[in-house]
């Protein structure tokens, strides 16, 4: 633990102190009030999850649970001051999450967009505040309190109505051109699944609450042309694990309109400390690549787990697939990330604005994951059990999007996604609480406003 925490201390040091520093942000900053920002956020969120051959659990009100389906709206305000000025500056940064519930019934709840009381109804409204002061010098920024990192190894998702917070401190540092460091050291984290708990344990998606102390990690991505990027982090969850990540992500333009995408995404986790979810010994590896021509887009993506563990990440998203992590084949309902799993991906994107309706653009992939093991994992461990020895699924998803161009509603978005999954015993009756086939719609209408 002492050398993760150390090494983010050095990096920060190192990344205020540079001497390779082109423009300050500082130098530049035009006060705590003049460089302020108010932004407001509607988000209007249906979910049905309907589950085909019950047995649905998964933190649903009972284990037979036929669907659930619920519609909320949430509202988002975040403020972010300027920094004073000087050769130091001090700002802080604020936010106030409303929301409300426009529908929901007793045996469909659990989606995750509302908080759910002691009867097992969802809450008619709820709301959360959170802040954090900030300390700029050069382009080294420090905050502290409650935050909203983006780390590969420790991210804040946006699958459900809100994001998910931690508490702690982060480094966020750009003292050379091209590089982005990154650190942080956490003590609670609130996800997003509707809470309002700021001090919630730090959780992982499939092992669950774990009483892991904290977690520290430190990064950074580089941009070694416009062309060429490349990032490294690490992580350490106490007593739990240790975590790496990297990615290298490469366009070649080909012509006018036309280019050829490789992005390469690699998490390595062995456990530490007490090893309070057992032994876990986990490469995971996705490569995908992307061939654009003019609006259409054309991606296969490969992905593979190499370990009796399936691959876990703390999950501050409210759900177990989407924003959380990056490997190419976490998508909208599964991660497909079981014990030794292999699984391929095939995606076609569409861009109307290429067709004279800016705005509007369409999407559908399929995901097949084969070869799932998960009975070497530790015997006493957290991950004892999740999945027979030959777990298979498949996931077919279609998306629609329109963004409104301009007008009143300039920038209002509408996105309606569906998501088919289906899967053997061996995968179904552990990675989705009992059901091995289940059908989704969430339709997302997101009004952004900028009051400063």
């Amino acid at each position: 633990m002492q050398v993760m925490k150390w090494s983010a201390l050095a990096l920060a040091v190192t990344a205020g102190t540079t001497q390779l520093a082109f423009a300050s942000a500082q130098s530049d900053s035009k006060g705590f009030v003049e460089d302020s920002s108010f932004d407001v956020l509607n988000k209007n969120y249906f979910f049905h999850r309907d589950f085909r051959n019950n047995g649905a659990g998964n933190g649903g009100s009972s284990d037979d649970q036929n669907y659930r389906q619920e519609w909320a709206h949430g509202i988002t305000a975040l403020y972010e001051s300027g920094f004073t000025q000087g050769t130091v500056g001090f700002g802080v940064d604020a936010h106030g999450m409303l929301g409300l519930k426009l529908d929901s019934g007793r045996g469909t709840t659990g989606t995750g967009l509302l908080p759910i009381d002691s009867e097992g109804r969802a809450e008619d409204e709820y709301s959360y505040a959170g802040g954090a002061v900030k300390i700029q010098v050069s382009n080294t920024v420090l905050k502290y309190g409650d935050l909203m990192p983006t780390a590969p190894v420790f991210a804040t998702g946006t699958a459900r109505l809100f994001p998910g917070s931690a508490t702690g401190f982060q480094v966020l540092s750009s003292e050379v051109e091209g590089l982005n460091i990154d650190a942080g050291h956490f003590t609670s984290i609130r996800d997003g699944s509707a809470s309002t708990n700021s001090d919630g344990e730090i959780t992982l998606a499939y092992a669950g609450a774990i009483d892991a102390g904290d977690v520290d990690y430190v990064g950074g991505s580089y941009a070694v042309n416009e062309n060429l990027s490349v990032s490294l982090y690490g992580a350490e969850l106490e007593d739990i694990w240790r975590q790496y990540y990297s990615n290298v992500n490469y366009n070649i333009p080909l012509a006018e309109n036309q280019a050829l995408n490789f992005d390469f995404n690699i998490y390595r986790t062995n456990e530490e400390g007490d090893e309070l979810a057992g032994e876990i010994d986990n490469t995971t590896w996705s490569l995908a690549a992307a061939y654009s021509i003019g609006a259409h887009k054309f991606t296969l993506a490969h992905q593979q787990v190499n370990g009796d563990e399936p691959f876990d990440y703390i999950s501050m998203d409210g759900g177990n697939a989407g924003d959380s992590i990056w490997l190419n084949n976490s998508v909208q309902y599964s991660d497909f990330n079981a014990a030794n799993e292999k699984s391929w991906q095939v995606r076609y994107d569409l861009n109307m604005a290429e067709f004279g309706v800016p705005g509007l653009s369409f999407m559908a992939r399929y995901i097949k994951g084969t070869d799932a093991d998960g009975t070497h994992a530790d015997p006493s461990g957290a991950y004892a059990g999740y999945g027979g020895d030959d777990g298979k699924e498949w996931e077919r998803d279609l998306e629609v999007k329109y963004v409104f161009q301009e007008g009143a509603a300039k920038d209002l978005s509408i996105r309606v996604r569906h998501a088919s999954w289906r899967a053997n015993n061996d995968m179904g009756g552990y990675y989705s609480g009992g059901s091995s086939a289940l059908d989704e719609i969430r339709v997302i209408t997101e009004y952004p406003l900028d009051v400063l």
